[in-house]
């Protein structure tokens, strides 16, 4: 899946469509409706609407950046709410971010960013927990859920500033 997944986003500004299957332990309340899929997802909405404006084509993004899920699996409780891997049972908790650790730690070996840019403090801090070590600059932008008051007076203009603080450069 595409981080901060958002279908029309996907299908119309990436230009990404295939099947997506099911999974073998689907949770009755949280359906897999793949491209088909009607939902609005505000964070994506933001996040890939900020880099259509800013950068234009989608190749024109990724030529320098990509998104990528600390954690790419989805939790549910038995009502169907998310649950982030932040609030799993701490034995749970130890093995995911381990794992999730490793894989972090791999990309950034092998891509060789120059930054690492955590989408909130949850990433943010993982990021710092797993590339301690390692020759690379870690940063934070906040995080544009609705459910973080700062991402809904200008996250834009919020994100862009602690861009440029940090020193990224952006065209």
């Amino acid at each position: 899946g595409v981080p901060f997944g958002e279908v029309e986003t996907v299908r119309g500004w990436m230009g990404i469509e295939g099947e997506v299957r099911q999974p073998s332990n689907l949770h009755p309340k949280r359906p897999v409706d793949g491209f088909s899929c009607t939902r609005k997802e505000v964070s994506g909405s933001r996040l890939w609407g900020w880099a259509r404006e800013r950068f234009g084509a989608a190749e024109n993004f990724f030529r320098d950046f990509m998104v990528v899920n600390y954690c790419p699996l989805a939790f549910f409780d038995e009502a169907g709410k998310n649950v982030t891997p932040d609030k799993l049972k701490m034995s749970d908790r130890e093995q995911i971010f381990r794992l999730c650790d490793e894989a972090t730690e791999r990309t950034v070996q092998l891509l060789k960013p120059g930054w690492v840019i955590g989408i909130g403090r949850f990433a943010y801090d993982r990021c710092v927990a797993a590339l301690e070590g390692v020759d690379v600059k870690v940063g934070r932008i906040t995080h544009p859920s609705p459910a973080n008051p700062a991402a809904n007076r200008g996250w834009v203009e919020l994100v862009e500033k602690e861009l440029d603080e940090m020193g990224v450069k952006l065209p």
